[in-house]
C-alpha cells in the first residue's frame, strides 16, 4: 500500500540546487512505485508546511548545513514523523569532520592528521599549520558536495584558502594530504552495497570534478578482493562510529603502500540516477527506484518520549514561507 510521502529539499545553503536535483528524482522514483508525493521546499515555516501536507514519513533529499547536519532530523522528531537518513546526533556529527575525526580515533580508526581553523585564525594559520607539511587539503568543517575545497602547495597560498573554507560556515579543516586512490563506499541499513573508485583529472575531489565532469568512475573499484575486504570493514566501522542509520556513503583514500585512510561519511548523498551511491546500488541489482523504496521502508525516528502538550496557536498573520507542493499525479 502506498504511503503519503513528504519530499524535503531546496533549503537554505550552497548546496540547494544540487538538494533539487535529488528531490526531484526522488519524487519520480517514489511516484513509480505507487505512493503520493507531496514536494515539500524547506525553508522558514517548515513545521507548518510538514503539518498541512498530513504525511506518513518524510524523504529527505537535503544537502549540507540546515538539512543535513542534524537540524531537520530534530525538528521531524520534535513532531514524530519518521524520516529517512540518519538521526539527530549523527547527522550533526558527520556534518562536523573535525568532530567525526575525533571519533574516527577514538574507535582506532585511520583518518589523516587534521586541524581547525576559524576566520580569526587566518592571519596565523601558517604558523598554527606546525609541521603538518604540504600539500595539504583545506575544505569547510561542516559541509558537502566539496564546496570550498582546495589543495595547497606552497604555504604562501594556506592563509588565502583558510578564508575561503572559512566562508562555507566560519570554520575550516586543514588535513595531511593522502595520496592515492579515491574510493566511497555505499551503505544501505547495515549491509555494504560495494566500491566505485573515482579518478579525477587533478588531485582532489572538488566541486567542478564532482559536478562539472572530466571524473571517471570504475564500479568495484580497481582494487583485490582482500583490499576491497578491508576498505568496506573500515567504511562500515565509520559508519557505525558516528552513530548512522538508513543509508549513506563513505569517503576512503586507499594509497599504495595500503594504509587505507577515512575521510568522511555522507549520511544524505546525493540522490540522482548518476550519483554514486544509486551508481554502485545497480552493481548489486538494485535499480534506482527499488533503492529510493529501499531508503524509505528504514525510515523511523528515535521515538523520543516528547509532551503531548499541543504547540503553542499560530499567530493569525503568520504566513509560512515553506511550501508543500502535491506532486502531479
Amino acid at each position: 500500500m502506498g504511503k503519503r510521502v513528504g519530499v524535503l529539499m531546496g533549503g537554505w545553503g550552497e548546496e540547494r540546487e544540487i538538494s533539487l536535483k535529488t528531490g526531484e528524482a526522488v519524487v519520480a522514483a517514489l511516484e513509480s512505485r505507487g505512493h503520493t508525493v507531496s514536494r515539500i521546499f524547506a525553508g522558514p515555516g517548515l513545521d507548518r508546511a510538514l503539518r498541512s501536507a498530513e504525511l506518513d514519513v518524510a524523504f529527505l533529499a537535503l544537502h549540507g548545513r540546515m538539512g543535513e547536519d542534524g537540524k531537520v532530523q530534530g525538528l521531524l522528531e520534535l513532531m514524530g514523523l519518521p524520516y529517512t537518513g540518519s538521526g539527530v546526533l549523527a547527522s550533526a556529527l558527520a556534518m562536523n569532520k573535525p568532530m567525526a575525526k575525533k571519533l574516527f580515533r577514538l574507535h582506532n580508526l585511520p583518518t589523516p592528521m587534521g586541524y581547525r581553523l576559524g576566520r580569526a585564525d587566518v592571519p596565523r594559520a601558517l604558523e598554527i599549520h606546525g609541521d603538518l607539511g604540504f600539500p595539504c587539503v583545506v575544505k569547510p568543517a561542516c559541509g558537502g558536495s566539496s564546496l570550498g575545497l582546495s589543495v595547497v602547495r606552497e604555504p604562501e597560498a594556506l592563509a588565502a584558502a583558510v578564508a575561503q573554507a572559512c566562508r562555507f560556515g566560519g570554520e575550516a579543516l586543514v588535513e595531511r594530504m593522502a595520496r592515492g586512490r579515491e574510493v566511497t563506499v555505499g551503505i544501505l541499513g547495515e549491509e555494504v552495497l560495494g566500491t566505485c573508485e573515482i579518478a579525477t583529472p587533478r588531485e582532489g575531489f572538488d566541486y567542478d570534478a564532482k559536478y562539472k565532469g572530466g571524473s571517471r568512475y570504475f564500479l568495484p573499484a580497481r582494487l583485490s578482493p582482500t583490499r576491497v575486504a578491508n576498505v568496506e570493514s573500515l567504511a562500515l566501522a565509520a559508519y557505525r562510529a558516528l552513530g548512522c542509520r538508513g543509508y549513506g556513503r563513505v569517503d576512503l583514500i586507499c594509497s599504495e603502500d595500503e594504509n587505507d585512510v577515512i575521510l568522511e561519511v555522507n549520511t544524505l548523498p546525493g540522490m540522482t540516477p548518476a550519483s554514486l551511491l544509486p551508481k554502485i546500488a545497480a552493481q548489486k541489482g538494485l535499480d534506482f527506484p527499488a533503492l529510493v523504496e529501499r531508503i524509505l521502508s528504514l525510515a523511523t525516528h528515535d521515538e523520543v518520549d516528547v509532551t503531548e502538550a499541543p504547540l503553542a496557536p499560530e499567530p493569525p498573520s503568520a504566513a509560512p514561507v515553506a511550501v508543500a507542493q502535491r506532486a502531479a499525479s
